[in-house]
């Protein structure tokens, strides 16, 4: 929580590692601080990973759940001004949670109690039919969901780019040397944003890997930060 009274705008924080069990929300707890740092609370959520009773649709439910839990906290928080980031599948989860007001009837995660306006992804893997069909996205991908063959409909309700369009503001931030998730992921998600009217901006950033948005020292992550800070601002006024 940032010092003060609030009611404060507060970002849903979503860390990644290829939805695995190995990887948990102690990796943005750096990012949280400096969100809290400049007024803006910081919701670090966890959800069950492949491995640890994880994978379709427990990931997504668990997602769902603790997005929507921020409407039962005793806390200052403004509900109008909720945002989320996310890093690698932690920016999947986030954009699928900005997305699910699209989902239909039915679908886990469908309803939302709480709305997200505006989300980051910090190399995200937005774009799962082609995550699933490129290293080294690929294996993670199908472990999570399922070859894309044997089920498409899952794909359709997990993907952020088959959700489109959100109609939300969209950043998102991809380094050009990122090894882990491929840029083409980024690139083809906000083609098909943009197609779709969404406000969507992609910042692809020389030099960079994929680890760097993890830093809270580092001018990545002071990019999506600076962003985020500057929606909140925009929707109080």
């Amino acid at each position: 929580m940032p010092s003060g009274h609030g009611p404060f705008p507060v970002c849903v924080v979503v860390h990644g590692g290829f939805w695995r069990a190995q990887y948990d929300r102690s990796l943005m707890n750096d990012l949280c601080l400096d969100l809290a740092a400049r007024g803006i609370a910081a919701w670090n959520i966890e959800y069950r990973r492949v491995g640890l009773g994880g994978g379709w649709p427990e990931t997504f439910l668990d997602v769902a759940a603790a997005v929507d839990h921020l409407a039962s906290v005793g806390a200052p928080l403004d509900l109008a001004r909720v945002f989320a980031v996310g890093h690698s599948a932690g920016g999947h989860l986030a954009f699928w949670a900005a997305a699910r007001p699209t989902l239909p009837d039915g679908a886990p995660g469908t309803t939302p109690v709480v709305a997200i306006g505006a989300v980051v992804s910090q190399a995200g893997v937005l774009d799962l039919a082609l995550a699933a069909a490129i290293k080294p996205s690929a294996e993670p991908t199908r472990a999570l969901l399922g070859p894309p063959e044997e089920d498409p409909t899952r794909y359709e309700l997990a993907s952020p780019r088959a959700r489109l369009p959100l109609g939300i503001p969209q950043l998102l931030l991809h380094g050009d040397r990122d090894e882990t998730v491929s840029l083409r992921i980024a690139t083809s998600y906000a083609a098909a944003a943009r197609d779709a009217g969404d406000p969507c901006e992609l910042r692809v950033l020389s030099g960079v890997g994929h680890f760097e948005h993890l830093d809270a020292r580092s001018f990545v992550w002071h990019a999506a930060r600076d962003w985020l800070v500057d929606q909140a601002s925009a929707t109080r006024s």
